[in-house]
């Protein structure tokens, strides 16, 4: 980077991280000292000082027209990345309060960054950098779907999708090997490996806990009013789950279902519904009034689509002359 030199005169101050400015006694503590000091560090286009305003000071106050400058091209927002980063490194340290102002303004100007990235950039923890984009994000919404983190790559914040497009590759191409999921996929070779072993068992890539609403932990349903807390008593054996139950075990042991893309999908389906009467009930009491016409009608179509799927099944079974059990 070349160094020029330009009159005082010409430069402006800092968007500067400080939040009460420039220190007078570190300024006087500098012009007193015989030290050679370091060109300042200017953005082309304004002419913004983004590190050295102390050293600006310590020229004004010596009475010297001219100083010494480093140009930097970028725009704003990377010019006060750019001076949070150098003013942590060197010189007056920033105090606690100037790195978390420093920290909530980048989390609002680049959502994309990982909490480890500006924890990197501020000198703050990670922990401490998660904190600060909770309080500044209050809308959830809007929040980027994945981060930039302090080695470049793009990670997703949540892996629901990657996983479903794992899943996908295992069955078309179980050749695959799992570095080369993960690349296409996006997630990292261990979550592949999981979602294999999943795929493998017949399960849904997507753990129950990684999905909204209530399904997130239907084995522990919450103790809710009414029905609900009935539906948490225990209840007497009911034989129709327990044969579905043990009928489902037995076909997740099926290699022609487990091994088999189409075999692994009925399956998933099939165990979407081996939940008791408890959890059943705690549903039911957990959804919001406003939506439950809808839900009960999408639910009647689905029972219609499973009647009309086993009169097929059966029928096939007519007439390749094999008996019903059902």
């Amino acid at each position: 980077m070349t160094v020029d030199t330009v009159p005082v005169g010409w430069l402006k101050p800092a968007d500067s991280p400080r939040l009460h400015g420039e220190d007078p006694d570190h300024v006087r503590l500098l012009a007193e000292s015989d030290t050679v000091l370091p060109p300042i560090l200017v953005h082309r286009g304004s002419m913004r000082v983004i590190d050295g305003m102390h050293r600006l000071r310590v020229a004004e106050l010596r009475g010297d027209t001219e100083v010494q400058v480093q140009y930097f091209d970028g725009t704003d927002a990377e010019a006060f990345v750019r001076a949070v980063q150098l003013n942590v490194a060197h010189g007056l340290p920033l105090t606690l309060g100037d790195r978390e102002a420093a920290a909530t303004r980048i989390v609002e100007s680049n959502a994309s960054w990982s909490d480890r990235a500006i924890a990197r950039m501020t000198g703050l923890s990670a922990p401490t950098v998660g904190r600060i984009r909770a309080r500044s994000r209050s809308d959830r919404s809007t929040e980027a779907a994945a981060r930039i983190g302090r080695d470049g790559r793009v990670r997703p914040l949540s892996s629901v999708a990657g996983r479903r497009r794992a899943g996908e590759l295992i069955d078309a191409e179980p050749g695959l090997s799992l570095r080369e999921i993960a690349r296409r996929a996006g997630i990292s070779v261990g979550t592949v490996r999981d979602v294999r072993k999943r795929v493998s068992r017949g399960e849904d890539p997507v753990p129950a806990r990684f999905l909204p609403g209530p399904a997130t932990a239907p084995v522990a349903p919450p103790a809710l009013p009414g029905r609900a807390m009935k539906a948490l008593a225990p209840l007497p054996p009911d034989p129709v789950a327990g044969t579905y139950t043990s009928d489902l075990n037995s076909l997740k042991n099926d290699p022609s279902l487990r091994l088999t893309s189409t075999g692994r999908f009925l399956l998933r389906w099939l165990s979407l519904h081996a939940i008791s009467q408890a959890q059943r009930d705690s549903l039911i009491e957990s959804l919001p009034p406003h939506s439950r016409a809808r839900i009960a009608y999408m639910a009647k179509y689905c029972s219609r689509w499973w009647a009309e799927f086993a009169d097929n099944l059966a029928e096939e079974q007519e007439e390749r002359g094999i008996p019903s059990t059902g």
